[in-house]
């Protein structure tokens, strides 16, 4: 009798045991997010889909760039195309301001070798003409440098002679052999003068 109650207690526990493996094997697989092999997360078709996508997008970013070295290829070539222009044809203005002053001058010179051409109408012509040139290099910033009776400056005189003087103070520049000019501020030719010095 204690044989039969002993056995069928065992298979009892037996019993009680199996089911907690079972519950504790649902619980795990729960937690691992059931890695089922027929997820369809993970199926050909939809990897298929998503490679597929990817394969599009790449083919699109490179589509556009290429569209965008083009654009920037274009870019340069008319950079450069117009960067030469500028160098072939800087002094296109310049030379147009300057033909009226070539006529001026030219007309003069018919005029003179008229019978009747006085001293007085080749004056007028002459400071027609320098007047003419004066407003071509005002336009085009060219400033004349004139620096009688101003202190020598050697970054825009040149000192072609000394010459003593009492009447005014050393290192002045007291005649202009030929007047200098700057281009936009800049130092074109340096005004030829003559400076003083103190005398003896």
């Amino acid at each position: 009798m204690e044989k039969e109650q002993f056995t069928a207690e065992h298979e009892a526990e037996t019993e009680g045991g199996e089911g907690l493996d079972e519950a504790a094997a649902e619980q795990q697989a729960s937690a691992d997010g059931g890695d089922d092999p027929g997820d369809p997360g993970d199926s050909p078709e939809k990897l298929g889909l998503l490679l597929e996508d990817a394969r599009a997008k790449a083919d699109e970013h490179w589509d556009q760039l290429m569209r965008v070295r083009a654009e920037i290829d274009n870019l340069r070539k008319r950079q450069a195309r117009e960067l030469e222009n500028a160098h072939k044809f800087a002094l296109e203005r310049f030379v147009n301001e300057l033909l009226p002053v070539r006529d001026s001058m030219e007309m003069g010179l018919s005029a003179a070798q008229e019978e009747s051409a006085g001293v007085e109408k080749l004056r007028e012509g002459a400071e027609l003409t320098l007047k003419l040139m004066a407003d071509v290099m005002a336009k085009f910033e060219v400033v004349q440098i004139d620096p009688q009776g101003e202190p020598f400056d050697p970054e825009l005189h040149q000192a072609m002679s000394m010459m003593p003087r009492d009447d005014v103070p050393a290192n002045t520049v007291v005649a202009v052999i030929q007047k200098g000019y700057t281009l936009n501020g800049r130092l074109v030719r340096p005004a030829m003068v003559m400076v003083s010095q103190a005398a003896n």
